[in-house]
């Protein structure tokens, strides 16, 4: 059978209103890629749950068929929400496939480039804010309670529906839910759904490494960060709207979160894109968490099946790469200075 999207798919699965009306854009069904070098050096089989390959580039289109499914069956004319940039694009998106109008809050000057062309090329009426995401999601959760603007942030519990449906895909590839699982945390929307997707799916409970930016780890500290850091954009977050659910995670699948350093999130994405896989910095978050636990003896993945969790792909924030390469080498048109410069 073709496939049809998730809320097509696992529909029985999702606590969905009866109102609610199927938008959606193919999004799910991403790759799982096994990732033999990395298996090899620590001795476990290790994949990757690629959510970049979701039709605006990230996981948060699993999120929104839902909250954009449900918003038009109640009908919503226009929807809202606060973004670090990938929640933008995806809001944007499904907005203009249901025909709605959607409006973006943004932190000024702290969004990537190529996140913000995503939200403005869907047709989103993009609004910088003066302050924090934390400032501008308060703004949205103002507006909407005092209006009839439809929420899309993660604290809206059908964002939360669509999301586990990753755990669910996951599962169904490996038979059962992996030994350990492995993702960022930023808004902590994400774990949150993980974690309710596996037990609801009973196939079997991983334990979750959750790992957060040095900069911008408030679950780590145990307080809020009030000027967030980081050059992973898509977790510079220091007030999680799901936070004490992330630490429920944690917590009751035995695992952890840790904070790693932007130069080891850097790194991972390097050693991601080694093995053909490019991701945006935020989403080398996890196998970051990973390299450092197992550094310090606390990672035992020997003989384990362990999904690292990749949130969106690396031409969300190209600029990362960019600022960091050198020009290319410029020949003459011919043979001669063509075998010079590969010196074969």
């Amino acid at each position: 059978m073709t496939y049809q999207g998730l809320i097509h798919r696992y529909g029985q699965y999702l606590d969905l209103p009866a109102h609610t009306k199927n938008i959606s854009l193919l999004e799910g069904n991403t790759p799982l890629i096994p990732m033999p070098r990395l298996s090899k050096e620590f001795g476990c089989e290790l994949f990757i749950k690629f959510e970049g390959l979701n039709p605006t580039g990230s996981f948060k289109d699993r999120g929104m068929t839902a909250a954009i499914s449900e918003a038009v069956g109640r009908g919503a004319q226009t929807v809202i929400c606060a973004s670090t940039g990938n929640t933008a694009a995806s809001a944007a998106a499904y907005a203009a496939r249901a025909g709605l109008r959607s409006i973006v809050l943004i932190p000024e000057g702290k969004v990537a480039a190529g996140k913000l062309a995503g939200a403005i090329a869907y047709g989103a009426e993009v609004i910088q804010v003066q302050g924090s995401f934390d400032d501008a999601l308060s703004l949205v959760v103002e507006i909407t309670q005092k209006t009839p603007i439809a929420l899309v942030n993660s604290i809206n519990p059908f964002r939360i529906e669509g999301q586990k449906t990753s755990a669910f895909e996951i599962c169904d590839v490996l038979g059962s839910a992996p030994d350990w699982l492995c993702l960022p945390v930023g808004n902590a929307g994400n774990i949150t759904s993980y974690w309710a997707g596996f037990k609801q799916y009973q196939k079997g409970l991983p334990r979750v490494l959750g790992v957060q930016a040095a900069g911008a780890a408030p679950l780590v500290l145990g307080h809020p960060v009030d000027k967030p850091e980081t050059i992973a954009t898509a977790i510079r977050i220091g007030r999680p709207a799901r936070g004490e659910q992330a630490l429920e995670a944690a917590q009751e699948s035995n695992g952890s979160i840790i904070a790693v350093s932007d130069g080891q999130i850097l790194s991972a994405q390097r050693i991601l894109a080694s093995e053909g896989v490019w991701v945006e910095p935020a989403s080398a978050a996890g196998l970051a968490g990973l390299i450092a636990e197992s550094a310090v003896g606390k990672f035992d993945a020997k003989g384990k099946k362990v999904v690292v969790v990749c949130t969106g792909h690396g031409m969300k924030d190209p600029s990362i790469i960019s600022e960091s390469f050198q020009s290319p080498k410029v020949i003459s048109a011919n043979y001669e200075s063509l075998i010079q410069v590969v010196g074969v």
